[in-house]
């Protein structure tokens, strides 16, 4: 047996999260078959109840593996180059294939015990009839799940294998992981009921997701199918595009992994006033804000936390920071001039709802690696100490930090504000609608803030905070989605109502009158809940930081 398998499994498995990680998985599939399953002695012949169970089921697990798996090998190499063992393993008797092996052999078996801590309740929903009525059976459904595993833990060991450090390897690999699973299906979107060359293309990027083959093999038809009939098999084109792309993941990732790796050097930059003028010229016509460009002095009246945060925080003073913001402006105006133009036929609704999901996922995804390192990192690094010896207060502390992760994804809400202005320009009527969406997006990111700023100051390592950070938000705006797919089959009006209700993402589409959440009134009670849970996460903030600013 390999021995960095065997390392890697007993790793995970002996941590207490993990075990409970996994029994609270084992548990929510347990339950879910029990809420369904037949009572007074009637069972469904038809096997509708129990399709829809493993409809919930099968969303439900895919959620799991799209949400934990990456999390894993993301910063496994990473991790190892920090602590320089990645320069032991990489002298021992092993070849690159076979540690790269060890690594994908740890993180798989990781997730096959999990999947098969659900195969107690897989085998209850065979039982009620859902292995005969879903596409392919359990086995088949197994086998996807399992596949989408292999391609994203391939990924994340190739983000791993090129990051420099833990938070960019996690935020990068969840932006992949987003870019592979969802926004792969806007092209097809876009170009549906067409012939040509692009159509087709389109047709065959959307399989690169495991979504298209999940709702196939579960008898739900395509991602936005609208009743039209789609042209192959999304099943099939999966399984041959996760293969060639987990193949070509694991021969790059193989092809890096060599003593190269450790002796790479970083450019030492030229600072602007350092470059020609011509160079100088087209620096100003490229980028509002020069990011090398020397800093002036800081004034009195500024905290000095914060400063320090945008000059030393990589992220936070990057000239791609600038650039997101423009994409995401064109694509807010580009998406308010498609419901302007009717050229889709799509209304005002659905891209409401489109803008609304784009400005929620840029703050799940950001804010983690935002606010995830903001007190953590320091203890990391040892740097906590020096800010305790400064004779700044922990309050003024905790607000520098705060405010330098609150400016950078204020911009980045700012940034796709144009395609609502657009929208009410065209339809003044809409001016009370774009009022409570924003409140629901300024709600949301203030929540997604103090949630990873909370992580920070409970956990030591920035990886371990940053994936914390993920899984609580996605738990709170993505896990209740999985409760609205089965809307009214297995779960009725209030139930999904009240699953729907702490979830600021369901809130913000419903204000934005989105097909499928206007029947559920959401609003003002998820600002209510939000905003207390807001007002406790800033409660733990402030006491965790006097805490460990308290001297030892």
């Amino acid at each position: 047996m390999n021995p960095i398998v065997r390392r890697e499994l007993l790793e995970a498995l002996r941590m207490r999260k993990v075990v409970a990680l996994q029994l609270g998985l084992a548990l929510a599939c347990a339950l879910l078959v029990l809420a369904r399953w037949p009572t007074e002695g009637s069972v469904d012949l038809g096997g509708v109840r129990a399709l829809q169970v493993v409809r919930v089921f099968g969303y439900g697990l895919l959620a799991a593996i799209l949400l934990l798996v990456p999390a894993f090998p993301a910063t496994t190499l990473v991790r190892e180059k920090m602590k320089g063992t990645l320069a032991l393993l990489l002298n021992s008797p092993m070849p690159p294939w076979s540690i790269y092996l060890g690594k994908l052999g740890g993180v798989l078996g990781f997730t096959l015990i999990l999947l098969m801590m659900t195969a107690p309740a897989a085998a209850a929903c065979h039982t009620l009839g859902g292995g005969t009525t879903a596409r392919g059976g359990i086995a088949a459904l197994y086998g996807v799940l399992f596949l989408a595993a292999v391609q994203l833990s391939t990924l994340a060991l190739l983000v791993s294998c090129l990051a420099r450090s833990t938070d960019t390897a996690l935020r990068t690999t969840y932006a992949l992981v987003l870019a592979v699973c969802v926004l792969t299906l806007a092209p097809y979107e876009l170009l549906r009921g067409q012939s040509d060359v692009a159509a087709q293309l389109a047709s065959w990027l959307r399989c690169l997701s495991p979504l298209p083959a999940l709702m196939e093999l579960l008898g739900q038809g395509d991602v936005g199918s609208h009743g039209m009939l789609n042209q192959g098999s999304a099943i099939g084109r999966y399984f041959l595009l996760a293969s060639i792309t987990s193949l070509a993941c694991a021969v790059f990732t193989i092809s890096r992994l060599n003593h190269k790796l450790l002796d790479r050097a970083r450019s030492a930059g030229v600072m602007t006033q350092d470059r020609s003028t011509l160079a100088r010229l087209a620096r100003r016509l490229f980028f509002l804000v020069d990011p090398q460009r020397r800093s002036g002095s800081m004034t009195l009246w500024i905290n000095p936390v914060m400063v320090k945060e945008f000059r030393s925080r990589r992220f936070g003073r990057s000239h791609w920071t600038l650039r997101l913001i423009a994409v995401c402006a064109i694509l807010s105006l580009g998406l308010s001039y498609i419901a302007a133009s009717g050229v889709l036929g799509w209304g005002v609704e659905i891209i409401g709802g489109a803008l609304v999901l784009l400005q929620i996922a840029l703050l799940i995804l950001f804010s983690p690696s935002l606010a995830a390192g903001l007190v953590s990192a320091e203890r990391e690094s040892g740097t906590w100490q020096l800010l305790r010896m400064t004779p700044l207060s922990s309050g003024k502390i905790l607000r520098g930090k705060l405010l330098s992760v609150a400016w950078p994804l204020l911009l980045l809400l700012c940034a796709t504000l144009p395609g609502y202005i657009a929208m009410i320009a065209s339809r003044p009527t809409l001016l009370h609608q774009v009022q409570r969406v924003v409140i629901c997006l300024v709600v949301t990111g203030v929540f997604a803030v103090l949630v990873s700023a909370a992580a920070s100051t409970l956990f030591r390592s920035t990886a371990t905070a940053t994936t914390a950070s993920y899984l609580t938000l996605l738990a709170v705006c993505v896990a209740p989605l999985l409760v609205w797919l089965g809307r009214e089959a297995p779960f009725g009006h209030t139930t999904v109502r009240s699953a729907l209700i702490v979830n600021p993402v369901a809130a913000a589409l419903q204000a934005a009158d989105t097909p499928g959440f206007v029947e559920y009134e959401l609003l003002p009670a998820n600002w209510w809940i939000i905003g207390s849970a807001c007002v406790v996460l800033l409660v733990l903030l402030r006491v965790r930081a006097w805490q460990l600013y308290r001297p030892e």
